[in-house]
């Protein structure tokens, strides 16, 4: 019998390998870091810790996710400046 809670896994995957692709450290190294710690955990059965983790995850995705907003921000930020100093000068 399948696990319930594996439906809910799987999408967290394939969201945070989806997130990961503009890590700032690159794409491989979030993929093998998202790889490991989804293999650490494979063998928990429990679905309150289950659930817990799936929470972490989620969490984690939202963090990402403020990242590449606050990163996106901040380049509109800079040539927005850059384009004020260069209209005053």
């Amino acid at each position: 019998m399948a696990n319930p809670l594996r439906s809910e896994v799987v999408r967290l995957y394939k969201n945070l390998l989806y997130l990961g692709r503009e890590y700032p450290k690159g794409g491989d190294y979030f993929r093998d870091r998202l790889r490991a710690a989804f293999t650490k955990n494979k063998s928990v059965q429990d679905p309150e810790q289950i659930k817990a983790m799936i929470a972490r995850g989620e969490y984690v995705a939202r963090e990402l996710e403020a990242l590449y907003y606050l990163r996106k921000y901040r380049a509109m930020k800079k040539r927005y400046y850059e384009e004020q100093i260069k209209q005053q000068q």
